[in-house]
């Protein structure tokens, strides 16, 4: 059974920085994307960043590139992500999802974790 789990979320300053992680375990397959997605309050859950477990390739919303960085360490099954210059506009509940390729479309993965929330004050 595929897992996910969101770790990292907390309370930041505005311009300051957080780092989550996303640890999987029971994939079934070798070629596989991990996506970020968030939602805020009153708000759809949206997609912000993703990444292809083989070449690597990224995906940043417009809202945080240039500022979040997506990263993975497949030996530990693992997908970091840098968050940096937050600003209250970040506040909101992470989640990771598992899919089969890279997209921002949460309806793409099947597997999901719990959020794990991040506050951004002032």
């Amino acid at each position: 059974e595929i897992q996910l789990q969101a770790f990292g979320g907390g309370l930041a300053k505005v311009g300051g920085f957080l780092r989550l992680s996303c640890v999987g375990s029971g994939f079934t397959r070798d070629h596989y994307a991990i996506g970020w997605f968030r939602q805020a309050p009153g708000k759809e859950r949206k997609g912000i960043s993703c990444i292809d477990s083989l070449d690597g390739s990224t995906y940043y919303d417009t809202s945080v590139r240039g500022r979040f960085t997506i990263s993975r360490d497949s030996t530990r099954n693992t997908v970091y992500l840098q968050m940096n210059g937050l600003t209250p506009e970040d506040t909101a509940v992470y989640y990771c999802a598992f899919g089969p390729s890279v997209a921002n479309r949460s309806a793409v993965y099947d597997h999901w974790g719990l959020g794990t929330l991040v506050t951004v004050s002032s």
